[in-house]
């Protein structure tokens, strides 16, 4: 009963965040729209694989130095920052398409890897999601925690995000939600990279202690 009730609360306040809108959701719904549901979906299995590193090293230990380390917390959140920034400008370029139905099955795409390390690394250089994954685990895992235990805890929380984002993916890139927002998607991805420039600048003023 202890394990399945510190199950439900992992399940509980995972599921929060991840429909909690934020950068994961921002690549993710950048990705499905501006290139295709294969990119979104991609996008969302970087995401689940970047929350599976922070869990891993949070629980063994890692991230607690991590959040405890000025330096090692400012190098990441900055890189994380830039990161971010960086998309959101490329996005605010976005131009506008002619609007043909041929053109929705010959949108321009992205590779696999490209969409799976967008998502990977919006994730993993999240320093938030670093503090995230401790104030969630040292509510939950005690010292004579069972590592099966723990390895459920973070296998939850990464099936949680990819699921959630992998449904993101799906409904974003349908093809008809595409064809009728088809003009105004390149004001949809502006105003997409806009949030990932608000984002990014964020967290570059976030502090450790938050």
């Amino acid at each position: 009963m202890a394990f399945f009730s510190a199950w439900l609360t992992v399940f509980a306040v995972s599921l929060v965040a991840v429909v909690t809108p934020g950068p994961d959701f921002a690549l993710t719904l950048r990705n499905s729209l501006a290139y295709s549901r294969r990119a979104g979906l991609f996008t969302a299995i970087g995401v689940g694989a970047g929350n599976l590193v922070h869990a891993t090293y949070s629980l063994v230990g890692i991230g607690a130095v991590i959040a405890k380390s000025v330096l090692l917390f400012n190098v990441l959140k900055w890189v994380g920052a830039a990161y971010l920034i960086y998309l959101g400008i490329k996005s605010l370029r976005a131009q506008r398409v002619a609007i043909a139905s041929e053109f929705v099955e010959q949108q321009r795409d992205i590779r696999r890897w490209t969409a799976f390390r967008i998502g990977f690394l919006g994730n993993f250089l999240n320093p938030k999601a670093t503090l995230f994954f401790l104030a969630l685990f040292t509510q939950i895992v005690q010292p004579a925690t069972p590592l099966v235990a723990q390895a459920v805890y973070g296998l939850t929380v990464a099936a949680v995000a990819l699921v959630w984002f992998a449904v993101v993916a799906i409904v974003i890139s349908q093809q008809t939600f595409k064809r009728h927002i088809l003009a105004t998607a390149h004001w949809l991805e502006r105003l997409t990279g806009a949030a990932l420039i608000v984002l990014g600048m964020r967290l570059a003023v976030a502090e450790a202690s938050e």
